[in-house]
């Protein structure tokens, strides 16, 4: 396929967006402020902090400061899987803080899924959710073999036929060259865009200040007397606690560069699905999807019919450097439109309608956390991996309960001031993520010969650190 079926939006933020349609930045702070909370970054982890806090603390003042408009970032781009997998290792967090821990960890993520669900029903916030679950599919031996593996390892946690069972290829959804699935009921498919902003509406009308087109360029520490601080070029935003929800733009915050790597990831969506074609991929619920391969995909069936398509693309830009809109590289876009027609055939003739990309932030052992320190009065969270519409919502619940002092079931987890090691400098960054990437697309080529996993993916995960 030589290029895309006609023109198409590429950028402008996402698809998201512009079905609701691309907002305007609101007025920024008009000035110094004192605060209780100021929160930096109008994303899922800010909006469901600055949630839970003022609802369990209707006086207490919270300021949410973002550089563009609520959603701009992650949390307006992503795929829509509300996923209830940890963001993170199992094993690295049993590590440290034993299996039991992270069956907690793991029940809370599960749990993060209904409770999403349940505050947009009670909040009036209108997202396209449905709970249909995740399937999973595999597409040759070698993808099956760690499918089944993938579900024997998850019955050694544990976790039972409710969480995780294979199902038979083409069981609610149709894949081309399917060997084997899987299904989870621990997903919901979400509009992402209409999820943020309607997080948005529901904290301004609780009472938060929420102040959109407001830089924030360095952080002050609690000390000397003072409190900490953000500041801004519209002014100073002085609280007993700052929290940094930044997540894939962490690495543009100042001291942070090396902290969460900024990965990049990228998706197409379809124009709407005529009725046979719909027919030919048995596609009708509202499950997502996703595939056992090294450089995986993942899709929605969307609310209006159309397929939301996503995958890797090109991965990184060299010094952690961050789009401005989303805009998609042409051969980004050509791939992904080329895998979408392999999987579903009936599709290859349905246009594209948008393309954009997006960055998450990733931990250099990939295990994301919750962190409040008393003593200097700053907090964050993030280092998703990808995994962060549903783990904001534990995130921004864990942040509650951290800042208020309190000690509860959530900030015993195993992840709740996991302390991070450092991405090494450039170019070695550059060249490790290059590299990794490189090996996981050869792998999963020479994995359609050979029939098992193979050791250029092995070489990739130990590269990687994952």
């Amino acid at each position: 396929m030589s290029r895309v079926n006609r023109p198409f939006v590429n950028g402008a933020v996402s698809h998201w967006f512009e079905e609701i349609a691309l907002p305007r930045p609101s007025a920024p702070l008009p000035g110094s402020r004192e605060a209780d909370v100021c929160v930096i970054g109008a994303g899922y982890t800010g909006l469901w902090t600055a949630y839970y806090l003022k609802k369990a603390r209707p006086d207490l003042r919270i300021v949410v400061l973002e550089k563009e408009f609520a959603g701009y970032g992650a949390s307006g781009r992503n795929g829509g899987w509300v996923l209830g997998e940890l963001a993170g290792s199992a094993s690295r967090y049993a590590r440290t803080h034993g299996k039991d821990a992270v069956l907690r960890l793991q029940r809370a993520m599960f749990d993060s899924v209904s409770e999403i669900v349940r505050v947009a029903a009670a909040e009036g916030v209108e997202a396209d959710l449905e709970h249909d679950g995740v399937v999973t599919v595999a597409r040759n031996r070698a993808q099956l073999r760690r499918l089944t593996a993938l579900v024997a390892h998850e019955r050694e946690w544990g976790w039972g036929e409710d969480d995780l069972r294979l199902i038979e290829p083409g069981e609610r959804v149709a894949v081309a060259g399917t060997v084997g699935a899987s299904w989870s009921p621990h997903c919901a498919r979400v509009q992402p865009a209409k999820l943020v902003r309607g997080l948005a509406r529901v904290v301004r009308e609780l009472g938060v200040e929420l102040y959109e087109g407001t830089e924030v360029t360095g952080l002050r520490p609690r000390g000397g007397g003072l409190s900490a601080a953000a500041v801004t070029p519209h002014g100073t935003v002085r609280a007993e606690y700052v929290v940094r929800a930044t997540e894939g733009f962490t690495a543009a915050f100042p001291g942070a560069h090396r902290d969460w790597l900024p990965m990049n990831s990228s998706m197409i969506v379809t124009e709407p699905l005529p009725e046979e074609v719909l027919d030919g991929i048995g596609w009708r619920g509202a499950e997502l999807l996703g595939d056992m391969a090294h450089y995986y995909m993942y899709a929605q069936r969307t609310a209006d019919g159309r397929i939301a398509f996503g995958g890797r693309g090109k991965p990184y830009r060299y010094g952690s450097r961050i789009d401005d809109a989303g805009r998609t590289p042409e051969a980004t876009v050509l791939a992904l439109r080329a895998l979408l027609a392999d999987m579903f055939p009936a599709a290859a003739s349905v246009p594209v309608a948008h393309a954009w990309s997006g960055v998450l932030g990733v931990p250099r052992d990939w295990c994301s956390t919750a962190s409040v320190d008393h003593r200097t009065g700053l907090g964050h969270a993030g280092g998703y991996t990808g995994h962060g519409v549903a783990t904001s919502n534990l995130a921004g619940r864990t942040l509650r309960d951290l800042l208020l002092g309190e000690e509860t079931g959530l900030t015993t987890l195993p992840w709740v001031n996991r302390p991070a090691r450092r991405w090494e400098p450039e170019p070695l960054r550059w060249l490790g993520v290059q590299l990794m990437y490189s090996l996981y697309r050869a792998a999963d080529d020479r994995e359609k010969r050979i029939h098992r996993t193979s050791k250029l993916a092995r070489l990739a995960d130990l590269l990687s650190g994952r």
